[in-house]
């Protein structure tokens, strides 16, 4: 008994640290911003409670209803299409590709999740530039007018989905090879002998297997894109208007451009609710699909 309650003391004290720094920075915070929320509150003079005001002025800013509409498009264009991508390339390159080029391949679409994001915006932005752009040049040598890419409130939002595309398919791509690398051979030679063909063994067996990454995946893809504001920040600054403007945008203008901190803590409430209910929503449809493949 003394034994058992020295290891559960030693348990203790090991994540103690880690315990200590994510009650400082992930705890706290959040019952912070909870508590300022409902304040007016300019980071300057003393907080004054003023209710359920803050929340009530996000429903009715306009802004706030764009960068809410914005953010929606962005996470709905960028999650299916980058797991999408990330699991077909991972299925090619665990299939046909366990050789030196597919090595170099899963680095070389590895490095856009290791470039500064900012950086990354930066190097787009003039690639989609009007003057001189890559993507126009492109378009000139086939004799096709160049478009305002980043000018334009049709093609801006669309730019940013693209380069966000192109910078996660490479981190989610290294988590499903991982996955289908882990995968038991004899499945895949069980299958070839009952003649099962490449898309049935990839439909039938990969795809059910990788359930627990497939909610891993569209979890991270679904907050990361939520948390939108770096890309969309360096490319456009929000612009055209309003077309690009997104939620943590928000935020941050109200923050710590207008100091309406009691203000921009509201709305950062009211993300944390929009991803704890979607990842509710989530969880009960994979439990469901769980429940339906038994």
């Amino acid at each position: 008994m003394k034994r058992r309650r020295r290891e559960m003391v030693q348990g203790y004290i090991y994540i103690l640290p880690s315990l200590f720094f994510m009650v400082c920075f992930c705890l706290l915070p959040i019952f912070m911003s909870t508590y300022f929320s409902f304040t007016d509150y300019d980071i300057m003079t003393k907080a004054d409670f003023v209710g359920v005001d803050n929340y009530s002025k996000i429903f009715s800013d306009k802004y706030i209803i764009d960068a809410l509409k914005n953010t929606f498009v962005y996470v709905i264009v960028t999650v299916p299409i980058q797991t999408f991508l990330a699991l077909v390339f991972a299925a090619f390159l665990a299939d046909r590709m366990q050789n030196i080029v597919g090595n170099f391949l899963r680095s070389a679409m590895f490095i856009p999740v290791i470039a500064s994001s900012v950086t990354t915006g930066a190097i787009w932005r003039t690639i989609f530039g009007t003057d001189g752009g890559i993507v126009n040049s492109i378009l000139g040598i086939f004799g096709i007018d160049g478009l305002n890419w980043l000018g334009s409130s049709k093609t801006a939002l669309i730019c940013v989905c693209v380069v966000a595309i192109w910078k996660n398919v490479g981190y989610f791509l290294v988590i499903y090879y991982a996955g289908i690398m882990g995968l038991s051979p004899e499945l895949y030679e069980a299958a070839r002998v009952d003649g099962a063909t490449s898309i049935q063994q990839f439909f039938k067996i990969t795809m059910p297997m990788l359930k627990p990454i497939n909610y891993l995946v569209i979890t991270l893809g679904i907050i990361w894109s939520f948390q939108v504001f770096d890309l969309s920040y360096t490319m456009t600054n929000g612009g055209p208007g309003r077309s690009t403007v997104t939620l943590v945008m928000g935020i941050y203008n109200a923050a710590f451009k207008e100091y309406r901190m009691g203000y921009a803590c509201a709305m950062a409430i009211l993300l944390l609710i929009i991803i704890l209910i979607i990842n509710v929503v989530e969880n009960v449809f994979f439990k469901e699909k769980e429940e339906t493949a038994r």
